[in-house]
């Protein structure tokens, strides 16, 4: 159900991107980054959280860490991950497939700045074999994501 509601999402917003498919898993960022032949630094991973009471997205480069204190300060309290069945639940995307695409109910996602380091990054497409290729920016307009700085690039 979550590549066909990600497929629905950019038909109706944006058809002239095309979801990829891969024939061998994208689930991690280093398999995502094989599969597609980019960079690690380009997959553009979603953190699904919960901060007190919200649940949040944060879309960020494959090669970052979030920051927890950044994260408190930016979002008023401490982070948590959902675990994997409550990531499945609230999205509808599977771990592994989470994107900020065709979601199953509005959350609020934010993108981190980490993103902007390329022209051109590759989020997951709601399942562990799918994702597209998408400007940073075009991603935020898309999803009306604002812009964030809570993580750390690591080298």
């Amino acid at each position: 159900m979550s590549l066909e509601s990600v497929r629905a999402f950019f038909a109706e917003k944006a058809p002239d991107i095309t979801v990829m498919e891969s024939p061998i898993s994208s689930a991690t960022v280093p398999l995502a980054a094989e599969a597609y032949g980019v960079e690690p630094g380009m997959i553009a991973k979603t953190l699904c959280l919960r901060v007190g009471e919200r649940v949040i997205l944060i879309v960020a480069a494959g090669t970052s860490r979030m920051d927890n204190k950044k994260v408190k300060a930016q979002f008023g309290g401490k982070p948590k991950m959902l675990g994997l069945e409550e990531v499945a639940d609230i999205t509808g995307h599977e771990v592994g497939g989470v994107c900020p695409f065709g979601l199953k109910s509005p959350l609020p996602i934010y993108c981190d700045v980490s993103l902007k380091a390329f022209d051109v990054v590759v989020p997951a497409a709601g399942s562990t074999h799918s994702a597209v290729r998408i400007t940073p920016d075009r991603m935020a307009e898309l999803t009306a994501a604002e812009w964030v700085d809570v993580c750390e690039v690591r080298p």
